[in-house]
């Protein structure tokens, strides 16, 4: 399993905003597995991105607080900056898309109400 970009990214982000979420917490809002969360944290941590400080006033011995180091923070600007091209750059292909599509509809209307009708009636 690599740990991609977006991914990455959200993971971050999470971390920066709420350092003291538990990694279920951290799953949940991202829409992934305890277990991958773990992953991606290690190899964050590994990285020198976060580090993984323990509540000692916590009753729960297990309860951390994940806090982006310098490095992590450096690296969380990149991400950010690779994430938005890579967003951008969809954007510019789905608004090529849609400007082919809209062209196409309107050099034939008449076959484009025709398949508009028939997929109303499927």
């Amino acid at each position: 399993m690599k740990l991609d970009d977006a991914t990455r990214y959200q993971l971050l982000k999470l971390i920066a905003e709420h350092p003291g979420y538990t990694q279920r917490e951290l799953a949940a809002a991202m829409g992934v597995s305890v277990g991958k969360t773990n992953f991606c944290i290690k190899a964050l941590i590994s990285k020198g991105l976060v580090k993984a400080e323990n509540f000692r006033r916590n009753r729960d011995k297990g309860a951390y607080a994940y806090l982006l180091t310098p490095k992590g923070i450096e690296d969380k600007a990149i991400v950010t900056v690779r994430f938005l091209q890579r967003k951008m750059a969809e954007y510019d292909v789905l608004k090529a898309e849609i400007a082919a599509l809209r062209m196409e509809v309107g050099e034939d209307r008449s076959s484009a109400v025709e398949l508009g009708m028939h997929a109303l009636d499927a």
